[in-house]
């Protein structure tokens, strides 16, 4: 069993050595990394451990050598997980109800009943027409933003596309679905606000 010190000065573990192989193929780990091996009460670079020391690459000749590539700290990956994916599912669902309605509006169908007669009220009129196939175009361009942004989220990539995403995804009228996005939106936000989540970015 081992434990890992982050790039945020955290502890995490014990895990079992399997699960350290794992972080190290997924760049989360690189060779200058502390490990504590249960049992021992001295930190040192995990290259140096001769159970992961194939793991690494050969180091670059003199001169050359790149820096090393920070910890991606787990713990903030695991909670931007939740609200990403929220996210991403708001932009799908919303880009399907979108590009529907805009259809239906192109093709003259709509879901609202005609009055038997006289004209239609102007809340309905907003409802079909070329007012309704702006709206549509306009609901799947934030669609489109919020998946993109959800997907850069995902990856710790981009904070302040991933905090626009989640800002618009809870202004009613222009997130993809109103009532659903307004607390995904706010999930969202609470999370990209802890200073962990936000210097885990890059």
């Amino acid at each position: 069993m081992y434990t890992i010190k982050g790039a945020d000065g955290k502890d995490y573990g014990p895990i079992e050595a399997d699960q350290v192989r794992q972080w190290i193929a997924e760049g989360r780990i690189n060779a200058q990394t502390q490990v504590l091996a249960q049992g021992t009460t001295e930190w040192r670079a995990i290259s140096a451990l001769p159970e992961f020391a194939a793991s690494f690459p050969t180091l670059p000749p003199p001169g050359m050598a790149a820096g090393p590539t920070p910890i991606v700290s787990v713990a903030a990956q695991d909670m931007v997980n939740g609200p990403a994916t929220g996210l991403l599912v708001l932009a799908i669902l919303g880009f399907v109800l979108q590009v529907a309605g805009l259809l239906m509006n192109v093709l003259g169908a709509s879901f609202m009943p005609k009055p038997a007669a006289g004209d239609q009220p102007a809340w309905a009129n907003m409802m079909s027409g070329a007012g309704a196939v702006v709206g549509a175009i306009i609901g799947i361009a934030m669609s489109a933003l919020i998946l993109f942004g959800s997907l850069k989220m995902k990856k710790l990539e981009s904070y302040g596309l991933a905090m626009t995403c989640s800002i618009i995804a809870m202004i009613p009228c222009v997130s993809p679905c109103c009532i659903i996005g307004l607390p995904i939106g706010i999930w969202a936000v609470v999370i990209l606000s802890k200073p962990e989540v936000k210097g885990a970015f890059h």
